[in-house]
């Protein structure tokens, strides 16, 4: 694990964190208990809140000056931040959670600075991979730079579960869209600079689900927060509610068993996804073969790369994972965290790489195809040659324009009506 900076933490708005007239904190329990093969621990003391939660969500418990290796080039300054959130599985159950907002440099224009809400995409489950903790890459430095540079501050929750205790949801929407709206609140409270009147949520991959579940959620969840628009590239993200929506035969996953990397992505599923549903009934032991167990340890502490050079190591294929048929976990997973349904209010841009390999383009086409059938304004972009990652800076050609249009009110370009299946470049 990579060494990481001593950090000198500065807790903020200690009145009403004690005074209950202020704000209500939970009375039953002080810090999240610690879960069986969450990968918790390998991170500052930062992360850990041993004081009673707020009831109420979105409250800054800490902020502090991030290390420079975390922060990127185009900020002006950073900040880690840890903030109060709740329980996706339980509205009364208090949680915390970490991020980090970058700010341009410069002065904040009048009215303070429009917000591009960050979702990340898969990391991994073990607190040392959030993304606080880590230094960013090179695409992710040059994408949230291009932002920065052109007048945006970036508020980025880490989720729940990563860089803070307990198990990380991964690819479960509500959790992701939670984490995000109270990020977006911790910060508009904290930092008086930024405008929260100027909310766009921006999201790739495994972020695409959270960018899009924080609009989702918002008018319900969060519903002072004024969401202007979603920009998701890579779409991760089902549903089973696709009313009249046209839909083409899913391809199936994992199809080439030469690909040990599978395994990287079904640790992670099956820990982070289909398990924390239901813990009991979901365990390893019945489920995972001797390189799955392996896995499993290795998820306690390596992020997806190291995952992935691991499941290469071991040579281990998607067809040896399991020492049992997952088809009813599979189903009753995939029922329990996807979409309810796909309408969103306000308008979502959506980018594809037609040479996306981890997300396919007919994937995303369905989800696309059922937002539109359910009264989301979509507008679609596909970018040939480009795969799953390089989709993020290629949506750069198009997406600036229509986060300025929904910024100032206006109604960027619905492709909706002319909606076709994704060519194959």
């Amino acid at each position: 694990m990579r060494p990481i900076a001593k950090l000198l933490t500065t807790v903020l708005a200690a009145s009403s964190l004690t005074n209950p007239m202020i704000c209500p904190v939970a009375a039953q329990e002080t810090k999240t208990t610690a879960e069986r093969w969450a990968g918790d621990g390998d991170v500052p003391p930062f992360y850990r809140w041993d004081q009673p939660i707020p009831t109420r969500p979105g409250i800054m418990l800490r902020t502090a000056t991030a290390p420079a290796d975390v922060s990127i080039p185009a900020a002006g300054r950073a900040e880690r931040m840890l903030y109060s959130s709740t329980d996706w599985k339980d509205a009364k159950r208090p949680t915390t959670v970490s991020g980090i907002t970058f700010f341009p440099k410069g002065e904040p224009p009048a009215g303070g600075w429009p917000v591009i809400a960050w979702a990340h995409g898969t990391t991994g489950i073990a607190d040392g991979c959030a993304p606080s903790v880590m230094p960013r890459s090179v695409r992710d430095t040059q994408y949230l730079g291009y932002w920065l540079d052109h007048g945006y501050a970036v508020v980025a929750s880490d989720y729940a579960g990563l860089g803070t205790p307990g198990v990380h949801p991964y690819l479960n929407y509500r959790s992701e869209g939670i984490s995000v709206l109270d990020a977006i609140r911790a910060a508009l409270a904290r930092y008086p600079e930024l405008n929260g009147d100027k909310l766009v949520t921006v999201g790739q991959s495994q972020g695409s689900e959270g960018a899009l579940a924080a609009a989702y959620l918002a008018p319900t969840y969060a519903p002072e927060l004024k969401i202007r628009g979603t920009v998701a590239t890579g779409i991760v993200a089902h549903t089973e509610n696709v009313g009249k929506a046209a839909q083409l035969p899913s391809p199936k996953i994992y199809m080439n068993d030469a690909d040990y990397g599978n395994s990287a992505y079904e640790i992670l599923w099956f820990l982070g996804t289909a398990r924390p549903l239901d813990p009991q009934e979901t365990r390893p032991a019945d489920y995972l073969s001797a390189g799955g167990w392996a896995m499993l340890a290795g998820a306690q502490k390596a992020c997806f790369h190291g995952l992935l050079d691991l499941a290469n190591e071991q040579k281990l294929p998607f067809s040896q994972f399991y020492k049992q048929p997952i088809d009813a976990l599979e189903r009753r997973t995939r029922a329990g965290t996807g979409f309810p349904d796909v309408h969103i209010a306000t308008p979502v841009f959506t980018g594809t790489g037609l040479e996306d390999h981890a997300a396919d383009p007919v994937k995303q086409y369905n989800f696309i195809s059922a937002m539109c059938a359910a009264g989301t304004p979509v507008q679609w972009h596909y970018y040939p040659g480009k795969d799953h990652s390089g989709a993020v800076p290629a949506s750069l050609a198009d997406s600036p324009a229509f986060v300025s249009a929904v910024m100032a009110g206006k109604k960027p370009a619905d492709t909706c009506a002319k909606l076709t299946p994704p060519p194959r470049s």
